[in-house]
């Protein structure tokens, strides 16, 4: 009789915790119908309505102990970001977007093809891993917060009469990635971009590829299949696996890669046009 009462003690303690769970306002759902159609917040993460937060946001699929898993070596010695980098602010600043659709578009695998791809250009452009590093050279992301050559010092005799600077102050870019005004790389890669017969003709389509072509331009794409765009790829490909998506499921050679692309916007026409200004 003792068990049996400790036993229905157990499950009403489970059914209390559940419902605790559910009704925790940092994770609730709300729904409501706005001109016909359905839309949602989901807490903190996804607090602006819109049909996006309806989904699955990216916790669900994403949580800390893989990206502390994932980019364990950013905190190491050799590393030239320790402290910078941590799941919270990833999370916290995915939120302002996933409303829009970041990381909530499509069905589940496409989210995470999505996460997986924002992850393969920001390991890849902050790498510190080379061919022998102890888990491979596609395990050491995050270990720089701003560009570290010299010759990426934007302090030279192209910038110095439009964009001057301080004397003995060096500038370099700051973040993960560059930014440039291209088609969104996110609509690029879930496919909301459609191409113009321009775009056609430039071997230009919507995927992983293209937005290598928005985010690098000349420098990474239509070079054929060069060592820049190849280590990009890997990345994608390599958090494709960890997230448990699959490689294969990355797409057909001319939506993953950029080698045949035309650049959207080259950087040389960028530099030729504020020169001549």
């Amino acid at each position: 009789m003792k068990m049996k009462a400790k036993g229905i003690l157990v499950i009403l303690a489970l059914v209390v915790l559940a419902v605790a769970v559910e009704s925790d306002p940092d994770t609730v759902t709300k729904v409501k119908t706005v001109r016909g159609k359905k839309v949602c917040t989901k807490g903190w993460e996804c607090n602006q309505w819109s049909q996006f937060c309806c989904n699955e946001t990216i916790t669900d699929y994403f949580q800390v102990y893989q990206f502390e898993e994932w980019f364990s070596k950013r905190n190491s010695p050799v590393a030239h970001a320790v402290g910078f980098w941590d799941f919270q602010s990833f999370i916290l600043a995915a939120a302002q977007y996933e409303p829009l659709g970041f990381g909530t578009t499509g069905n589940k695998t496409e989210k995470m093809k999505e996460v997986a791809a924002f992850l393969g250009h920001v390991g890849s452009q902050t790498s510190c891993g080379y061919g022998v590093a102890t888990g491979g050279p596609l395990a050491w992301g995050l270990c720089f917060s701003r560009e570290m050559s010299p010759s990426h010092s934007y302090c030279d005799d192209f910038y110095k009469y439009t964009y001057p600077w301080a004397p003995g102050a060096e500038y370099y870019g700051c973040g993960a990635l560059p930014i440039y005004c291209s088609p969104s790389a996110h609509d690029a890669f879930v496919g909301n971009w459609k191409p113009t017969k321009n775009d056609t003709l430039s071997k230009r389509v919507p995927g992983f590829g293209a937005t290598m072509n928005i985010l690098y331009a000349e420098r990474t794409c239509g070079q054929g299949d060069i060592d820049a765009m190849n280590t990009i790829i890997s990345h994608y490909l390599y958090y494709l696996d960890l997230l448990g998506v699959g490689r294969e499921q990355a797409g057909p050679n001319e939506v993953l890669s950029c080698a045949e692309q035309v650049a959207f916007n080259p950087i040389s026409q960028h530099r030729n046009l504020m020169s001549s200004t």
